[in-house]
C-alpha cells in the first residue's frame, strides 16, 4: 500500500510538469474509455423507451396531434419536478456552466451535476424536446474526466486538459467522429492548439470511440449519398449560401441570448413555457422532435419538399434557441446540423429552377449547410470541415465546405460581431472565458513544477552550534516552525549567516527577533496552477508561498520571481 501511494504521489507531481507526455497519455485513455462507458449508457437510456414506445427512436411523426403537443410539455412537467427536488448546489448542468467551472472553479465539477445532466438531458431527448443530445454528451465527458482528476487529487492544470480529454471523448462517440472530437476540444473548449495538449486528446477520442464501436457496434450516424460538386460555376452558389446559413446563425445567437432575458423567471414557468411553444409547433411540424436525425438523413437524400422544408426552418430556428435559453437541459450541435441541412436542401432546390446553372446533388448543399451552420454557430470552422469529412467519408465535400464555412463565420464575425454562442452566453450572463496569453501560459503548469523545496525547518529558539549546522547544507530557506505547531515564518539564510559573523552573539539565538528579512507563510495547495499563485500573490502583494500537500505539510517555497521567469524563457514548451 506504501508503495501504491508513493507511485500516486510521484505520478501527481510528473503531471504538475507540462511536458508531463506519458502521464497525461495514461489520463487520456482513462478518460477515453469512462466517457465511451458513460455514453453507452446515455444513449441507451435515450434511445431504449423511444425505440419500445415509437419503434425506433426518433419516429415522433408517427405520434398523434395531442401526443405530439403533450410529450414535451409531460417532459416539461418532469424536468420542473427534477429542479425542484435536487439540491441548488447542482443545478448547474450544460456546455455554458462547462465553460463557467473551467474559467472560474479551474475544472472541478461536482459529481451531482454530471447525475443532473443525465437525467435531465434524458428526460428532455425521450420527451421530444427540439433539442440535440451532443451538448449534454459533452457536459458527461468532461463531468466524468473532472471527476477523475479530483479522486485522484491531481493538480489543476490536469484537471482543465482531462476536460478537453472528455469533450473529445464525448464527440467522437456521439458521431463516431474521432478527429472532429479532438479539433472540438482543442477549438471550441481549450481555445488553444498544443503539441503536448493534441497527445491525450486524441488518446481520449480514439479510445471512446473504440468502446463505442465494441458495445453498440459501428453504425453511421447519418445516411449520406455520395456527392461532389458539379462544376465550378456553382461557387457564387455556395458562397451565397454561406452567406444565408450566417445569417440564420446570427438570428440562432440572437434568439437564444434574448431567452436568457428570463432567466429570473421561476424555473417552472420557463419549463412550462418551452414544453407548451415546442409542442403547440410539433402538431404542424412533428420533425423538429427530439434529434431529428432522420430527417436530416432525408434532407441528405433530398426527398424532403420546398414547403416542408420552409416550415421546418422556421419552426426550428425560432424554437430551439428559445427554449434552449429558457434553460432545457439539452444541446444545440443537433440543431445547428438540422437547420443548416434544411437551409441547404432549400438551395438545392431552387438553384435547381436556374437553367443556367447545373446544381449537384441536394444532399452536397445540404450537407455544405450543416458544416456553415454549425461552424458559424459555434465559430469552430476547423470542428465543421473535419465532421464534414468524418461524415461523408467523402473527400470531395472539403473545397466546397470550405467556401460555405468561412464565409458563414465571416458573416457571423463581421457583420454582427459574435464570437461563438457559447462565449456569447456566458457573456449574457456577466462571466467570460477568454484568457490572456499569461493566464493561458501559466495554466498549463503547476505550482510543484516550480517550488523549491531546498529548505530546512527549525524552532525559533536556536544555539549557536545548531544554527550553524543549520547552514551546513545551503538551503535556500528557513522555515520557522514549533512541533508540533504551524509555521510561523519564513526567513533567507543569508540572514542568519550575516548574524553568526558578527563578533557579539547572544545565545538562545531567537530567530524571530536577529536582524533579518522574514516572510509571512501564506500556503497554497500543490494542485493549484502557476496562474493561481500569481494572482494569489497580486491579491495579497506577496512574493512568496508555500506549497502544501495534499495534507497540509509544506512541500516548498514558490516566488513571484520563479514565475515571471517561467513565463519569459521556457512557457513555449
Amino acid at each position: 500500500m506504501q508503495k501504491y501511494h508513493l507511485s500516486l504521489q510521484y505520478f501527481r507531481e510528473r503531471l504538475a510538469h507540462y511536458d508531463a507526455l506519458p502521464q497525461l497519455v495514461i489520463l487520456g485513455l482513462l478518460s477515453g474509455i469512462m466517457t465511451g462507458l458513460l455514453m453507452v449508457l446515455f444513449r441507451l437510456a435515450v434511445e431504449l423507451p423511444l425505440t419500445y414506445w415509437l419503434g425506433q427512436p426518433d419516429d415522433f411523426e408517427g405520434l398523434s396531434s395531442l401526443e405530439h403537443f403533450m410529450w414535451p410539455v409531460i417532459g416539461s412537467g418532469v424536468l420542473i419536478v427534477i429542479f425542484y427536488l435536487w439540491p441548488a448546489a447542482a443545478k448547474q448542468v450544460g456546455m455554458v456552466n462547462l465553460f463557467e467551472r473551467l474559467s472560474y472553479y479551474q475544472g472541478s465539477i461536482p459529481g451531482k451535476s454530471l447525475v443532473l445532466q443525465f437525467a435531465s438531458g434524458t428526460v428532455a431527448l425521450v420527451s421530444g424536446h427540439s433539442v440535440g443530445r451532443e451538448g449534454p454528451s459533452i457536459f458527461l465527458g468532461a463531468a466524468c474526466s473532472s471527476l477523475l482528476g479530483q479522486q485522484l487529487r491531481l493538480p489543476n492544470n490536469s484537471l482543465r486538459l482531462l476536460i478537453g480529454c472528455g469533450a473529445a471523448a464525448a464527440i467522437s462517440a456521439a458521431f463516431n467522429t474521432p478527429l472532429a472530437g479532438v479539433i472540438f476540444a482543442m477549438e471550441v473548449i481549450l481555445l488553444e492548439y498544443t503539441l503536448i495538449g493534441f497527445t491525450p486528446v486524441i488518446v481520449a477520442a480514439v479510445s471512446a470511440d473504440l468502446v463505442m464501436r465494441s458495445i453498440i457496434g459501428h453504425e453511421n450516424v447519418f445516411d449520406v449519398p455520395l456527392f461532389k460538386i458539379g462544376t465550378l460555376a456553382e461557387i457564387p452558389w455556395v458562397m451565397l449560401l454561406g452567406v444565408v446559413v450566417g445569417l440564420c446563425a446570427a438570428a440562432f445567437n440572437h434568439t437564444m441570448l434574448q431567452a436568457y432575458k428570463l432567466a429570473k423567471w421561476p424555473v417552472g414557468v420557463r419549463f412550462l413555457l418551452a414544453g407548451v411553444l415546442t409542442g403547440a409547433a410539433a402538431i404542424v411540424y412533428p420533425q423538429i422532435m427530439g434529434v431529428g436525425y432522420d430527417t436530416i438523413s432525408e434532407a441528405l437524400w433530398g426527398r424532403l419538399e420546398l414547403q416542408l422544408l420552409l416550415g421546418l426552418l422556421l419552426a426550428k430556428l425560432l424554437i430551439t434557441p428559445f427554449i434552449l435559453g429558457l434553460g432545457i437541459p439539452a444541446g444545440l450541435i443537433g440543431p445547428t446540423l438540422f437547420i443548416g441541412a434544411i437551409i441547404g436542401s432549400i438551395f438545392g432546390i431552387v438553384g435547381g429552377w436556374f437553367s443556367d446553372m447545373t446544381v449537384s446533388h441536394i444532399g452536397l448543399y445540404a450537407m455544405l449547410g450543416m458544416g456553415a451552420m454549425m461552424g458559424a454557430v459555434l465559430n469552430a470552422p476547423l470542428a465543421a470541415l473535419v465532421a464534414l469529412l468524418e461524415l461523408t467519408g467523402n473527400p470531395n465535400i472539403i473545397f466546397p465546405g470550405m467556401i460555405a464555412v468561412v464565409i458563414s463565420n465571416l458573416t457571423v464575425r463581421y457583420f454582427f460581431n459574435l464570437p461563438s454562442i457559447f462565449l456569447s452566453s456566458l457573456q449574457a450572463q456577466g462571466l467570460d472565458y477568454r484568457q490572456e496569453p499569461i493566464a493561458q501560459a501559466l495554466s498549463r503548469a503547476a505550482v510543484a513544477s516550480l517550488m523549491d523545496r531546498s529548505f530546512i525547518t527549525t524552532d525559533h529558539l536556536i544555539n549557536f552550534a545548531s544554527a550553524e549546522a543549520l547552514l551546513v547544507g545551503k538551503p535556500h530557506w528557513i522555515l520557522l516552525q514549533e512541533p508540533d505547531q504551524p509555521a510561523k515564518s519564513l526567513m533567507l539564510p543569508n540572514d542568519l549567516q550575516s548574524y553568526l559573523a558578527r563578533d557579539e552573539q547572544l545565545e538562545p539565538i531567537n530567530l524571530l527577533e536577529i536582524p533579518a528579512e522574514r516572510f509571512d507563510i501564506i500556503t497554497l495547495s500543490f494542485r493549484a496552477t502557476l496562474y493561481e499563485a500569481l494572482q494569489k500573490m497580486n491579491d495579497q502583494h506577496i512574493n512568496n508561498l508555500c506549497i502544501t500537500s495534499n495534507q497540509g505539510e509544506i512541500m516548498g517555497i514558490l516566488t513571484r520571481a520563479q514565475i515571471e521567469y517561467y513565463y519569459t524563457h521556457k512557457q513555449t514548451l
